[in-house]
């Protein structure tokens, strides 16, 4: 099996070392000191199940690649439109794209069924413009519930979780998620093969999309805002609305508000990563957080007032943000 990691960050790396280990022909795609770093002494994993070095070659130009059987996205959702000349060399015909995206991914309708098959969601995939360079039918869904960090430049730290689901979006158990959570498998993660991801999706996102938005609006840690009342009476609100949404489109998520606020609060002082993206000047990854959201509940005319004031709020930030860049 020959896989590529574009973007190999701190996930991205992570994924990686794990599938060399297992035997994997695997290439990093990165660039600067931590591309530097990975070239000289490979990847560094620190972890509390063991650590290990996998020297993966690594590059910053595909082209030195070639076409791969799975191109593993650790790129951030905002970059995807523009990675076209970055993808296209790893490409052949039956090549697949795992993307380990937070939020509703560009793909969520190819092949849903229902009323809603194959439409476009213009806050993830705005004017087909990641559809062009991700085709839908390339994608395997894939849920992160590890969480890692860049420690320094080639040195990954691995904190908790080892869960990669993945899936079809036609729900087949299909050969290439098979094959793909058997070389993760291999490699000492979790990796299940999940007869519907979107459940996962949204699962994942009842937490992204409120504590998110939310934590950089008032630059506050997961356990902060657990423990305000107020922020999190709206979280709570937040996450109940999304769960409706998620309803009218046929997901029902096995997990209940409350499980998933524990579960928050046990994090502790941990700051979400649109909040580390602000306090680094980064573009924040809302749109396919929350905008995403609100364009299904309209599509799906389920009333979401407070999706729509946090919305409205973290969209402004964003934008400032956007206009500091340029």
């Amino acid at each position: 099996m020959k896989v590529a990691v574009l973007g190999a960050g701190a996930i991205g790396a992570y994924v990686g070392a794990a599938l060399h280990r297992a035997g994997a022909d695997v290439h990093l795609v990165a660039r600067g000191p931590h591309l530097a770093a990975m070239r000289q002494h490979g990847v560094r994993v620190l972890s509390p199940r063991g650590d290990f070095t996998a020297r993966a070659h690594a590059t910053a130009d595909p082209a030195d690649i070639g076409p791969v059987d799975f191109v593993f996205l650790g790129l951030k959702a905002t970059s995807y439109a523009a990675c076209g000349p970055l993808i296209g060399p790893l490409l052949k015909d039956d090549t697949a794209v795992v993307a380990a995206q937070n939020g509703i991914p560009w793909w969520y309708f190819h092949r849903h069924g229902g009323p809603h098959d194959g439409h476009r969601l213009e806050s993830v995939d705005p004017g087909g413009s990641v559809s062009a360079v991700l085709a839908p039918h390339r994608a395997v869904g894939c849920v992160v519930y590890a969480a890692t960090e860049l420690a320094e430049p080639g040195v990954v730290r691995h904190l908790e979780g080892t869960r990669f689901s993945v899936g079809e979006p036609d729900r087949t158990r299909s050969a290439r998620c098979r094959d793909f959570s058997e070389a993760m498998r291999a490699g000492g993660l979790k990796c299940p093969v999940e007869p519907d991801v979107r459940g996962d999706i949204w699962i994942k996102l009842l937490g992204n999309i409120s504590f998110n938005p939310i934590s950089a609006l008032v630059r506050a840690t997961m356990r902060e805002m657990c423990l305000h009342g107020g922020t999190r009476r709206v979280i709570e609100i937040m996450m109940a609305e999304t769960l409706a949404v998620a309803a009218a489109l046929g997901c029902e998520p096995d997990i209940s508000i409350e499980r998933r606020l524990a579960g928050a609060e046990r994090v502790g002082d941990h700051r979400t990563s649109t909040l580390q993206d602000l306090e680094r000047g980064k573009p924040l990854e809302l749109d396919v957080l929350l905008a995403a959201v609100v364009e299904l509940a309209e599509i799906t005319g389920v009333p979401v007032p407070t999706l729509r004031t946090v919305h409205a709020l973290s969209d402004l930030l964003a934008h400032g943000m956007r206009s500091a860049v340029a």
